[in-house]
């Protein structure tokens, strides 16, 4: 795996709007510096996510210093939202996960994200990311804690493997659906320069100073059948991952991790095997 290099950063500020990508990022022990520390919840305090709206993935929100964010999507004027002041949380719902969240201090951003989406929403903000979730204890070592991301701190995904997956996908029933870009697995980390399903045999990576705890592979569900360009849904990769990558009865793409320790990962960076 010499020649292995980070090919590419993706962030994504608001948990199940559009990725944002970036040249570098600060890794810290819940994830990526600004990746999904906000999200949208129901007003029965559920998450909100393109499983039942798909629409999200035309919503964008870019990061602004201090951690507020600048919200934009088709047809909506752009509209800036700081980390509340507030000190007072509320009770989410992260499917099996209860967590402790902030309420955007401004009605404008609840009212912005509900327009959008047709239906009442509101937006809440992770304070204190050190505390508030731990990872699943059937995984987790002792203290380790994730944001609002599904289950895990990132989640790396390889060129290599998507070049494997879109062949099948392209000899198969649903080959139209192809081939499908990298987005519709709404990796943090893509790696180039590896064989393709490479990263199954891994436990420990270094993605240039930063080591990475290569915990299970990433189950997917309807998300990835998301066009992130139009929200439109398809029959891939579900179809060709459930022929052909099953791990435990689900089909799976890509690899969670927790992260060591802190520190930074710049696109080009090294990629090495640690054990």
């Amino acid at each position: 795996m010499g020649k292995a290099r980070l090919r590419s950063i993706h962030v994504h500020p608001v948990k199940a709007f559009r990725s944002l990508s970036l040249r570098e990022v600060v890794v810290e022990p819940w994830g990526p510096a600004g990746d999904r520390r906000w999200m949208l919840i129901d007003d029965g305090g559920k998450v909100v996510t393109q499983r039942r709206q798909p629409r999200l993935a035309l919503a964008a929100a870019e990061l602004l210093p201090g951690g507020g964010v600048r919200l934009s999507a088709p047809g909506m004027e752009p509209l800036t939202v700081p980390v509340p002041r507030g000190v007072v949380t509320v009770p989410t719902q992260l499917f099996r996960d209860e967590v402790e969240a902030l309420p955007a201090d401004d009605a404008a951003a609840h009212d912005w994200c509900s327009a959008f989406l047709g239906a009442e929403v509101r937006l809440v903000h992770l304070d204190d990311p050190a505390a508030r979730r731990p990872v699943d204890p059937r995984y987790a070592l002792p203290g380790e804690t994730v944001a609002f991301a599904d289950g895990f701190p990132l989640l790396l995904t390889t060129t290599a493997s998507l070049d494997a997956l879109n062949s099948l996908i392209a000899g198969g029933p649903h080959a139209a659906d192809g081939p499908l870009p990298m987005n519709r697995f709404r990796p943090n980390l893509v790696v180039s320069g590896t064989e393709p399903w490479a990263e199954d045999g891994w436990s420990r990576v270094a993605v240039g100073e930063v080591v990475l705890r290569v915990v299970k592979s990433c189950g997917r569900c309807v998300v990835t059948t998301t066009d992130q360009a139009t929200a439109g849904r398809g029959a891939e990769p579900l179809h060709t991952l459930g022929r052909h990558r099953r791990v435990d009865g689900k089909p799976v793409f890509g690899q969670n991790l927790v992260p060591v320790g802190r520190g930074t990962v710049r696109a080009g960076d090294p990629v090495r095997i640690v054990d």
